[in-house]
């Protein structure tokens, strides 16, 4: 159901699903930060008496959902972990408000992240929210403009000195945090539950699974052609959305999609069959050994002094924690031209690079290493650790030098 609504700090209306009447006004906030909230600040959607402050209190969407995708056509994001839909503010009775302030509608998430210092943020987000269809930055101006700009408690007049956009990173940062203490992967696999392509589960197998982690609860399901697909986490919240607390709380309404039986949990990669997860990131697993002629899909892996550490990421950068991406090589003149995600790949100022306005650079193979100009070498300014991304440069003219090699999938 979305409504405009007017700046949830001065908002006064009867909350929807019962008599609690919200009315805005009242606190100041000091210290250039969001509300610094009463330790005893009523839970959102219990309240039985009048809340004078929304900005510590949420409503009109005083229920807050953690959203989770399990994306397999095409796989999106590392093998052994979901990945973030987002954070939704609904109202005590299921119902919802969208699209609450046109004029906080940004169009910039990356760099309004950036301008605040966030990249290990913003490369968390590059990495575990991610959009199927490759547009990051399209899908989370979506859910920020969506969802965010009605959360009462990211309202711009909820921050003293406020930082023209600094809600939008606090509204990503706690999604982000959120989402890490939430391992569905892993919180699955302890219980059995494991991608496969020929195993069935029933709802209330997986209803417990979770439930072992946030006792007294359910999450609604999501189902797709029978395939389970996301999970919401439903919570109250006791104060804002910034600094307060999450309460775990049942579904706001009757809203999963899922069988009671036979419910499939297809694996990303095509595979399947009940293998132990991974605990860092996703390991490629295709059946080629790398060093294999470059064609159809496959990774690009990075070798240094012949042993393998990370891969090209789908921006044609280099990290050493995360999922790989899978590139496309298909015939080009007398060597292969090579896709991401992205866009077409190409050497750009020197720099491996893939996007929608890249040229394609006809590559070659050199001893099954991935060569430009018949040159295979390549080098970077540091070694890639974790997943703080290194440029890779044709040639040898930067601090350590890396060779690049396929793996088909």
């Amino acid at each position: 159901m979305a409504s405009s609504v007017p700046s949830l700090r001065t908002l006064s209306k009867l909350a929807v699903g019962g008599a609690r009447l919200l009315l805005g006004g009242g606190q100041t906030v000091l210290g250039g930060t969001p509300a610094t909230c009463p330790a005893n600040s009523q839970l959102s959607c219990h309240n039985t008496t009048v809340v004078a402050d929304l900005c510590c209190f949420n409503a009109p969407g005083g229920q807050l959902l953690q959203t989770q995708f399990w994306d397999t056509d095409p796989a999106t994001g590392p093998d052994n972990s979901w990945t973030i839909h987002g954070l939704w503010p609904d109202h005590c009775d299921g119902t919802f408000d969208a699209n609450c302030d046109s004029t906080r509608a940004y169009t910039n998430i990356s760099a309004i992240i950036s301008s605040f210092g966030k990249t290990d943020l913003l490369t968390y987000m590059q990495t575990y929210w991610k959009d199927y269809q490759g547009n990051d930055e399209t899908f989370w101006e979506h859910e920020w403009g969506k969802h965010g700009t009605c959360i009462s408690t990211l309202d711009p007049d909820c921050y003293t000195d406020h930082k023209p956009t600094e809600e939008v990173v606090d509204f990503f940062q706690k999604t982000v945090d959120l989402f890490k203490a939430l391992p569905s992967y892993e919180w699955l696999s302890a219980a059995g539950i494991v991608p496969s392509t020929s195993a069935t589960y029933t709802t209330q197998a997986i209803q417990n699974a979770l439930a072992k982690n946030r006792p007294g609860v359910t999450v609604t399901l999501g189902c797709s052609s029978g395939a389970l697909n996301e999970i919401w986490y439903h919570y109250d919240v006791r104060g804002s959305v910034q600094t307060g607390t999450f309460v775990p709380a049942n579904p706001d309404g009757t809203k999963s999609t899922c069988a009671a039986t036979g419910i499939k949990y297809l694996p990303k990669n095509g595979g399947g069959g009940g293998g132990t997860p991974t605990t860092t990131g996703s390991t490629p697993t295709g059946t080629s050994a790398p060093g294999t002629p470059f064609s159809g899909k496959g990774y690009l892996n990075v070798n240094v002094n012949g042993a393998k550490k990370g891969c090209i990421i789908s921006g044609g950068t280099w990290y050493t924690t995360g999922t790989c991406a899978t590139f496309t090589a298909a015939a080009s003149g007398s060597g292969f031209s090579l896709t991401s995600s992205k866009g077409k790949c190409g050497v750009v100022s020197g720099a491996l690079s893939c996007g929608s306005g890249v040229t394609a650079t006809a590559f070659t193979a050199v001893n099954g290493q991935l060569a430009a100009g018949g040159n295979a070498a390549w080098s970077a300014d540091a070694v890639a650790s974790g997943s703080t991304q290194e440029t890779v440069y044709a040639g040898t003219g930067h601090a350590s030098t890396v060779n690049i090699v396929w793996q088909s999938v």
